[in-house]
């Protein structure tokens, strides 16, 4: 295990920083889709697939574990925002149905695919803070365990 200095200025071993992750700067880079590390490298390779190391400092990004909870999570934020709009437009203007339909639509559709890409990377920077999947310095990877045969 080598430890480096980063072309960011952050120190790592292995790919991996080490020393202080603040979680609320951590989030904000993770939002802005920016490396939760240095805040300058791009965290998606492309709409939702996280880089494997950022293409600044060098940090390893593979270990996320994202699964579904970006999803979730923009369902809970674009509904809440959605259903209160729809509400009051509702209630203060009664527009016909298909007026409704040529509204809420593309908004929700709009909204979302905004949102999802900026929930994924404070998801993935909330692990890379807190020290969680494989983002740990002293973590070690399990090679070859889960990929054995079972045993008769």
């Amino acid at each position: 295990m080598q430890k480096s200095l980063g072309p960011s200025g952050a120190h790592q071993r292995d790919g991996r920083s080490i020393g202080p992750r603040p979680l609320l700067q951590s989030l904000l880079r993770g939002a802005h889709l920016k490396c939760p590390a240095c805040g300058t490298g791009a965290l998606f390779r492309r709409y939702l697939k996280v880089a494997d190391h950022c293409p600044h400092c060098g940090e390893a990004l593979y270990h996320h574990r994202a699964d579904d909870a970006p999803a979730y999570f923009t369902i809970v934020v674009v509904g809440h925002v959605v259903v209160s709009l729809v509400l009051v437009v509702e209630m203060t203007f009664r527009p016909p149905l298909w007026l409704h339909c040529a509204i809420w639509l593309p908004l929700t559709v709009i909204l979302a695919l905004t949102v999802l890409p900026r929930i994924k990377g404070a998801l993935v920077a909330l692990q890379w803070a807190l020290l969680m999947h494989g983002f740990d310095p002293d973590y070690e990877e399990e090679i070859g365990d889960r990929l054995a045969p079972p045993s008769a």
